[in-house]
């Protein structure tokens, strides 16, 4: 090593597959060192970024707890099909997944795993002990993570939001715990506003990122829906209504109304799906100034050629590409798995194969969730 100059040796181990770069942490504690420092790995991601190649990650979950983990490439340039290149089982997989910078978080068995795919490194957080009380009749209970990155400390961050209730959202108590992805980190509780208002994050619900910002919709009771807001910075939470316009017209929102979040325009939106497979219809409320809380309206009629792709199933929404498409899955995936890619710019949506996931998932009732991640974004972090 004291042959070659140190940034001689950076730009050479950049132009490397992630998978040797892993290995070659092994060489010596300088290599170790210089592979996980954040310097190369804000240089690995600049260099790279001209080559990005979207990565589709799938969980899935069977009714007796058989979990995978599938890791999905595009095999054209156009992205019109992915197939199946790694099965990250046995021992991986879960509920809720998350990806940030490269790292995936999973839930198993009401703990977050956090798992590297450029290292194969897995870490499993302790279990947090809530200070919630079970009240007489609560007997609803579920947690859900969220990952992000406190862009000033530099540090990757884990929320998780602990949620009880009785039937119908009565007598509904939630409680926020943050914990920060370093040596000897543990589970600290969030303290909450005199303001804060309880609530429970939709059962299926995604989430976006907007900085060091994650936001997620959420119910305060089932006629009351809002944007949560979690700044992994400042550690504090934020809370605006939708608009009633966005459940108008349902006797039960919470068990009616679909929707989620995406980001539109570097903007919050609510993408409502409601009458998406009877209408082929979507409106988007974007969220023009959260201080102010305006909201601008916009909806959006699919091309009659095109209803056929959304009448067979419901859909769930999985999030967005990386140029602004709104990824929509099956809500039950048997005689083959598939993705829909719904541009609003231009109101189009297509169809998208996923292709080479093991025979024996086929006609299984099972929970999956996907995410889809930059090829490049997966190395830009090489150690949890």
């Amino acid at each position: 090593m004291s042959e070659i100059p140190l940034d001689l040796l950076i730009e050479i181990l950049c132009r490397l597959p992630g998978k040797y770069l892993a290995r070659f942490k092994c060489v010596s504690k300088q290599w170790s060192s210089l592979i996980s420092c954040r310097y190369f790995c804000e240089r690995l991601y600049t260099i790279r970024q001209r080559k990005r190649r979207p990565h589709l990650y799938m969980c899935l979950v069977d009714k007796d707890g058989q979990s995978a983990l599938l890791s999905m490439s595009s095999t054209s340039p156009d992205n019109a099909c992915f197939v199946v290149d790694q099965d990250l089982s046995p021992g991986m997989g879960g509920y809720f997944l998350n990806v940030c910078h490269g790292l995936i978080c999973f839930t198993v068995r009401k703990k977050a795993c956090i798992y590297n795919p450029s290292t194969g490194q897995r870490l499993i957080l302790p279990q947090i002990k809530p200070d919630i009380i079970a009240d007489q009749g609560q007997v609803r209970y579920f947690k859900r993570h969220y990952m992000g990155y406190d862009l000033v400390d530099n540090q990757h961050k884990l929320l998780c939001t602990i949620v009880m209730y009785c039937d119908r959202l009565f007598h509904l108590k939630s409680e926020h715990w943050v914990f920060v992805l370093e040596t000897g980190g543990s589970w600290k509780k969030v303290v909450s506003h005199e303001s804060y208002r309880p609530h429970a994050p939709f059962a299926v619900g995604q989430y976006c990122i907007s900085g060091s910002v994650v936001h997620y919709l959420a119910w305060h009771d089932m006629y009351t829906c809002a944007i949560v807001s979690f700044d992994f910075r400042s550690e504090e939470l934020t809370t605006i209504i939708a608009p009633d316009d966005v459940r108008a017209n349902m006797s039960i929102p919470a068990l009616e109304l679909k929707a989620d979040l995406i980001e539109y325009g570097g903007k919050v939106a609510i993408f409502e799906h409601s009458n998406l497979k009877i209408e082929g219809m979507v409106v988007l409320w974007v969220l023009e100034d959260a201080e102010k809380k305006e909201w601008s309206k916009r909806s959006l009629v699919l091309q009659p050629c095109q209803r056929h792709l959304v009448q067979d199933t419901g859909l769930i929404l999985k999030g967005t590409t990386r140029d602004g498409k709104v990824i929509l899955a099956p809500f039950e995936m048997h005689s083959g798995f598939y993705i829909l890619c719904y541009d609003l710019r231009s109101n189009d949506l297509r169809k998208v194969d996923i292709k080479g996931v093991p025979h024996h998932w086929f006609d299984k009732e099972c929970y999956f969730d996907l995410r889809l991640m930059d090829e490049n974004e997966s190395l830009s972090y090489l150690e949890i």
